[in-house]
């Protein structure tokens, strides 16, 4: 099961709302969701968690890129909601390799008939034949220090768990009760 959620700072305190994800496609759209939450531009915190398996953290501040933190990336990559997130810069990968052609990989001695054991392999994610989600490391992803100045610094971050995160977030925010509204 889902949840998410949007803080808004605002001068008067924090205010949530609920949010559906399902017309979001992309980071960018998340994004936008974001800032029309907060027509002053303050900082808007996307909330979302899948119990008991990840939880993330998406940060708008004004026009600014958003900031991501995603606490298990394996679990996330396996959420259509978790996908969003998980970004190739978030990853540390260069999102120009899966167009890549390795030249000096090819058989170019015109025996091309054919499937071979590599190609094989290759079909199946990464050349040593690991699939790319296997390639999704089974631990936190992003800003770390996403929280630091609301309160909740990297290591407390790095200690919630998935099935009371979001809890313990709005606590130290002092939007507990903001967002217990919503859920």
């Amino acid at each position: 099961m889902y949840f998410a959620a949007l803080l808004a700072r605002t001068e008067d305190g924090w205010e949530a709302s609920d949010t559906e994800l399902d017309d979001v496609e992309s980071l960018s759209d998340l994004a936008e969701l974001a800032r029309e939450a907060s027509p002053e531009d303050d900082t808007v915190l996307v909330l979302i968690e899948q119990e008991d398996a990840w939880f993330g953290v998406v940060r708008i501040d004004g026009e600014d890129d958003p900031r991501i933190f995603v606490s298990d990336a394996a679990a996330a990559a396996r959420s259509s909601y978790g996908e969003i997130l998980l970004t190739d810069e978030l990853l540390g990968r260069d999102p120009d390799d899966d167009d890549a052609v390795d030249l000096d990989s090819l058989d170019l001695d015109g025996t091309e008939d054919g499937d071979t054991e590599k190609e094989e392999e290759e079909d199946d994610g990464t050349e040593d034949g690991t699939s790319s989600a296997e390639a999704v490391p089974h631990s936190p992803v992003g800003d770390r220090q996403i929280l630091d100045d609301l309160g909740v610094g990297e290591k407390e971050l790095l200690l919630l768990d998935a099935d009371d995160a979001l809890s313990s977030i709005a606590e130290a925010l002092g939007a507990s009760e903001v967002l217990e509204t919503v859920r």
